[in-house]
């Protein structure tokens, strides 16, 4: 044996090794020197790299050159000016009377949809939660609505609006009232939206609320049962509290639904421009984009929507962490 040869073995000797504190020798185990090459995080990488480069380019990347954009002044012809970047956009947008209604009429879309959304889907819930009879046919019933498209229920509900043939306005006549003007009344419009979009969605909170009551034990109602307690008092006190996370959970996804009504209203008003009273930030912002060819103004407006969306999941995903689930 030459002495590189020694040498080399000597240091694959002494790799192996790890010398103790009290003199010994302890030879090292595999497992604290296992590659890293070979270790958990990297043998998936095949599985959730290229996803994630994927949406990392085509979602992330995408909002951020659009926030890029907003800071330019372009219109859609020819290449941005990146040299000279402001928030002109973004003070102009706070200071448009028609931003600022449509910022209005998200805010009450998002609260009355998903409020009433998540009313009538517990009152649904604990009706067929009584183990009614047919209750597979009910719960098929009210989730249907849920699987039509945007486009499909806007012409749906723009029949059941229509002033001189729609039901609704012959369902009131009965009662001596109407016709009323839903479409085209600035007063009634939102209204009109809100109750067909509530019509659409409330059977997915249904489904929610149902998983989560058949979730509690029985035991729970037998024991409110026990001490006296009436069916009111017994949701109220009982049941209801422990529905907190399902009440969370159906309330953020409904409040992205409503964030998303662009396609609605585009479906019954039949343009970017929809009746005063129901333009949102997303049809704004489609109509700077695409009609008025201000793109880096519609970028902005954009950019607002998105920190709307970002104030809805910022806080459930933090309270996902706390809880434990993220």
């Amino acid at each position: 044996m030459d002495l590189s040869e020694f040498l080399e073995t000597f240091k694959r000797k002494y790799r192996d090794q790890r010398i103790r504190t009290d003199g010994g020798v302890q030879q090292r185990t595999t497992s604290q020197h296992s590659s890293w090459w070979h270790s958990d995080f990297v043998r998936s990488m095949p599985y959730w790299l290229p996803p994630f480069l994927l949406m990392g380019f085509f979602v992330y990347g995408a909002i951020g050159w659009n926030f890029i954009i907003s800071l330019t002044d372009y219109s859609g012809f020819g290449t941005a000016d990146y040299t000279n970047l402001d928030l002109e956009n973004y003070f102009r947008a706070f200071s448009d009377p028609e931003v600022i209604d449509a910022a209005r009429n998200t805010l009450v879309l998002l609260v009355a949809f998903t409020l009433i959304c998540l009313i009538v889907g517990l009152l649904l819930a604990i009706l067929l939660d009584r183990q009614v009879r047919f209750e597979n046919t009910f719960r098929t019933i009210y989730l249907l609505p849920m699987s039509l498209s945007f486009i499909v229920t806007g012409q749906f509900w723009l029949w059941m609006y229509n002033v001189n043939h729609g039901i609704v306005n012959k369902i009131l006549g009965i009662f001596g009232l109407g016709p009323y003007n839903w479409i085209g009344n600035p007063k009634l419009v939102l209204g009109a939206v809100i109750f067909a979009l509530v019509w659409q969605f409330s059977g997915y909170a249904m489904v929610v609320y149902l998983a989560a009551l058949r979730a509690i034990s029985d035991d729970q109602f037998e024991a409110a049962k026990v001490d006296g307690a009436t069916t009111m008092r017994m949701y109220r006190r009982v049941i209801v509290p422990q529905l907190r996370p399902a009440i969370i959970s159906a309330a953020v996804v409904l409040m992205i639904f409503a964030l998303k009504a662009f396609s609605f209203l585009y479906s019954i008003f039949g343009g970017f421009r929809p009746q005063k009273g129901s333009d949102i930030l997303a049809t704004k912002m489609v109509r700077e984009a695409f009609v008025t060819q201000e793109w880096a103004y519609g970028s902005s407006i954009a950019i607002i929507l998105f920190l709307m969306a970002l104030a809805v999941i910022g806080p459930y995903l933090y309270y996902q962490h706390q809880e434990g689930n993220l």
